[in-house]
Formats: C-alpha cells, sequence, structure tokens
C-alpha cells in the first residue's frame, strides 16, 4: 500500500463515514461507535473531505479538521483519514471506485445518517454508489420519516435489510441497504459553528 493509505486486508469489513468534519463532534463519534458493533465492522475510516460540492462555503482547512477530527475519535478500530485529497475525489461514487481499485477484496460499507438518506437523490450518481457497495443508514433526530420515504428509500426499498439483519450488510452484495435505530444525539456542525465553538480558517 502506498505511503499515507491505511492498511487493510482483503476480507476485512470496513466502513466509510464521509464529510467535511466541520467540524468533528460527539455526534459522528457516536454513530461511529455503534457502526461499528451493528454492522460487524472491522475498521471505520473517517474520509475528511477536501470540500463538500454541495455547499457553497468552503470548510476550515483540512489540516485543522483532521487535527480534530483525531481529538473527537479516539478508537483503536477508527482511522481519520485524507483519502478523497489523496486520490484527487471531491464526489463519493469517485472516492469508492478508487478505494475498490486500491483495496481489492475489502468489503466496503458506506455509512450516512438518515439525514443524508432524505437528501440522497441529490447527491452526483447516487444510484451508482448504491450499486458499489452496501450502505448502512443510521438513525437521525428527527429524520426517521423524511429517510424513510425519501426517493432513494422508495426505489431501494426491495433491497433492504431490517434492522435486526444489520449484522448481514457487510456480506451481502450491492445494492443492499440498512436503516438502525442508534442512540442520538442533536448536535450538529452547524449548531457548533452558530454558537462560535468552531471558527473556520
Amino acid at each position: 500500500m502506498r505511503q499515507g493509505f491505511p492498511p487493510a486486508r482483503p476480507g476485512m469489513r470496513i466502513g466509510l463515514l464521509g464529510g467535511s468534519f466541520d467540524p468533528a463532534h460527539e455526534g459522528h463519534a457516536l454513530i461511529t461507535r455503534e457502526a461499528l458493533k451493528r454492522f460487524g465492522l472491522d475498521e471505520v475510516w473517517w474520509l475528511v473531505s477536501p470540500g463538500n460540492p454541495l455547499k457553497a462555503h468552503g470548510p476550515a482547512p483540512l489540516a485543522e479538521r483532521m487535527a480534530h477530527a483525531r481529538h473527537v475519535m479516539r478508537h483503536p478500530r477508527v482511522r481519520i483519514t485524507e483519502l478523497e485529497a489523496r486520490f484527487g475525489t471531491r464526489y463519493t461514487h469517485a472516492t469508492l471506485k478508487a478505494l475498490l481499485s486500491a483495496y481489492p477484496g475489502v468489503r466496503f460499507v458506506w455509512l450516512m445518517g438518515a439525514d443524508n438518506l432524505a437528501g440522497f437523490h441529490h447527491w452526483d450518481r447516487w444510484q451508482e454508489i448504491m450499486e458499489l457497495v452496501p450502505v448502512g443508514v443510521m438513525a437521525r433526530p428527527g429524520q426517521r420519516i423524511s429517510a424513510r420515504t425519501s426517493r432513494a428509500s422508495r426505489q431501494y426499498r426491495r433491497f433492504r435489510l431490517r434492522g435486526r439483519e444489520a449484522g448481514l450488510l457487510c456480506g451481502s452484495e450491492p445494492p443492499r441497504w440498512c436503516f438502525v435505530n442508534v442512540p442520538m444525539s442533536d448536535i450538529s456542525s452547524t449548531v457548533l459553528r452558530a454558537r462560535g465553538r468552531w471558527r473556520r480558517g
């Protein structure tokens, strides 16, 4: 594996949690710990993005967000990465293709909060993402109904695993997804920025 890329063996089950993490907070850490447990993952990799194409304003510098993420998420099976910057990708589908090429035999699962599933159909090549890797969706405050009635949820309804089947997700061939209820935190990066708890730049 190239310098700066986390090691992974074929057969490993790795969850991918992407985002700007501007800033990372306990809500991210909470769903990461739950994902490790509920989906039977070996590791979770945070993909701290150079920038979110759906957001008009840029995030804090990548190095600052990486350092803060490492402070917030301290776990022996969680890796904080800048893989999108190393791959030169900005969209999830391109990042996933690069990962699948770089790590043959690794079982990747895309992780997201229910708020992301509600607007998933706005993502670039979102259907391609569903066809590339299984997707684990975790409840977020106020988003259960909108997520379950979303376009993505309706279109891929027959490929959904029930929450009690979450442990089967990693071994499933895409398209396959699972919605799980987890302990929830209403903290968000937006709220932290609004409170002046995180300043960009």
